[in-house]
């Protein structure tokens, strides 16, 4: 789609817009429903009041931002390019999407849900205001960081890298790990289900030992190598 396409559109659906350099703004006070729309041209800037909502596309173009005001809907999105920053103020939805490619940045301020993502490259940081849905993950490389304000799932994960820190502010739900290597840590404000290792979440973990703090012993525990199979 070029630029004027675009534009075209914009004016049918009565969506405002201003034109910054090479870039299309869409300014629209309210949400932006381009669901027939297929593909996007270049410098496309969402900064709208509400949601954007493009569930029929399957790939981004490069330099293409979200900054609006609600939540971003690509559910039928099946690529990324590199350095996408989504910093819109609500979630982001790309259940689709089956790998992300290097530098895409979550920043956004609601959950992110990836839940048929199988691959993630390293470095990947999450620091999105809500939680982190990673079911069909299992596995992750070195260096992913979860920085959210909410739960993180990973429910299909088998197996983790060494190091690997947890610092988001919800629980964490492992429930398909069966060994941690040295080095992980739980710095999570909440709960850590670890079902298949420990056969529950972590208040219910019987390896406490009382006087204790129950975190504390399990990150020690981790460190020493004890759950390494």
């Amino acid at each position: 789609m070029t630029q004027e396409e675009f534009i075209k559109k914009l004016k049918r659906e009565d969506y405002s817009y201003e034109i910054e350099g090479d870039k299309i703004v869409v300014t629209h006070e309210g949400d932006a429903s381009l669901y027939g729309l297929t593909s996007l041209p270049l410098g496309v800037v969402f900064k709208n009041e509400g949601s954007v909502s493009l569930n029929a596309l399957t790939s981004l173009p490069p330099g293409v931002e979200f900054k609006n005001g609600g939540y971003v809907s690509l559910n039928d999105l099946k690529s990324l390019p590199p350095g996408v920053e989504f910093s819109n103020e609500g979630s982001v939805s790309l259940n689709a999407l089956t790998s992300l490619p290097p530098g895409v940045e979550f920043k956004n301020g609601g959950p992110v849900s990836l839940v048929s993502l199988t691959s993630i490259p390293p470095v990947v940081v999450f620091s999105n205001e809500g939680s982190v849905s990673l079911g069909s993950l299992t596995s992750l490389p070195p260096g992913v960081e979860f920085k959210n304000k909410g739960y993180v799932y990973l429910d299909d994960l088998t197996s983790l890298p060494p190091g690997v820190v947890f610092r988001n502010e919800g629980t964490v739900i492992l429930n398909s790990l069966t060994s941690l290597p040295p080095g992980v840590e739980f710095k999570n404000k909440g709960d850590v289900y670890l079902e298949s290792l420990i056969g529950g979440w972590f208040q219910d973990w019987k390896g406490n030992i009382e006087g204790i703090e129950g975190r504390r012993l399990l990150n020690s525990m981790i460190k020493q190598g004890i759950f390494e199979r």
